[in-house]
């Protein structure tokens, strides 16, 4: 039977060299404070991004496949419950950062649509987090659709918005914002043809063969108390692709975007 331990430690791995270098880099940053007006918007950046880097690091630790709660240690702190609290806590962060990446930028370039964007980015992370809680405590698939399609609405919406500063940004600006826009449309296009699709698959699947769900009482008392201890590849193989690249590739971006110099609020005019 094949085995996916091997690759659960590559992921413990990855969330002890992650944290070697939020520390490296939030020592580098010290050593290396800014003057002007960008140091309160990258010491924030810093904060949230330790929120992630902390949160990827526990659920790489005590990965759990959500809703047919199959984890790879047995313990309470590998209940889904537990997860998913850590995991709301750890994305929101994330989507503050990029909010913020967003109107520094914004406000650096004198691009309202890119600050509307910026505004919107948390509140619409909220509701797919909120759709996530929902398929995760009523076992529906069809929460993890709505979910995965905001996040991937959003990353389009940024896109468009740093398209829309290209124009207004200096050169030097222009190579941390070439690299946001690749990043942002490679993760809008995983997520609209391999994640979304996937989650609807399961959902279509899970109707016809007339699956019953539990309400949300009951799925809360089911996902802080039942858990299914397993290592086995056939368990995990849909979830290793995304969680590999969401617990590495994503924390280093989190990491990143605490070097990207931005104003963290307009300059007021002087009298």
């Amino acid at each position: 039977m094949p085995d996916a331990t091997y690759w659960w430690h590559l992921l413990c791995a990855i969330a002890g060299i992650n944290l070697i270098a939020w520390t490296a880099s939030t020592a580098w940053l010290h050593r290396n404070r800014p003057d002007g007006t960008t140091w309160p918007h990258q010491r924030l950046q810093l904060l949230l991004s330790a929120l992630y880097v902390l949160g990827c690091g526990y659920r790489s630790l005590l990965p759990v496949f959500d809703v047919p709660r199959v984890v790879m240690v047995d313990s309470w702190a590998s209940s889904v419950l537990v997860g998913r609290t850590v995991a709301t806590i750890a994305e929101l962060s994330f989507a503050a950062q990029w909010a913020l990446l967003l109107r520094g930028a914004a406000i650096t370039t004198g691009q309202r649509f890119g600050l509307w964007v910026a505004h919107a980015v948390v509140p619409l992370i909220a509701i797919a987090e909120i759709n996530s809680w929902y398929a995760v405590l009523t076992t529906r698939n069809i929460g993890h659709v709505v979910e995965e399609t905001l996040w991937g609405t959003v990353a389009l919406l940024s896109v468009l918005a740093l398209l829309a500063m290209w124009p207004h940004a200096t050169r030097a600006a222009r190579r941390w914002l070439g690299l946001a826009i690749v990043a942002g449309s490679l993760y809008a296009a995983y997520m609209f043809a391999i994640d979304v699709p996937m989650y609807w698959a399961r959902w279509l699947a899970d109707e016809a063969a007339g699956r019953t769900y539990p309400g949300l009482a009951a799925g809360m008392a089911d996902a802080g108390s039942r858990w299914t201890v397993s290592h086995d590849w056939a368990h995990w193989r849909s979830e290793v692709v995304w969680m590999t690249l969401y617990f590495s590739v994503a924390v280093w971006i989190s990491i990143g975007l605490a070097h990207v110099r931005l104003p963290l609020r307009a300059e007021q005019p002087r009298p």
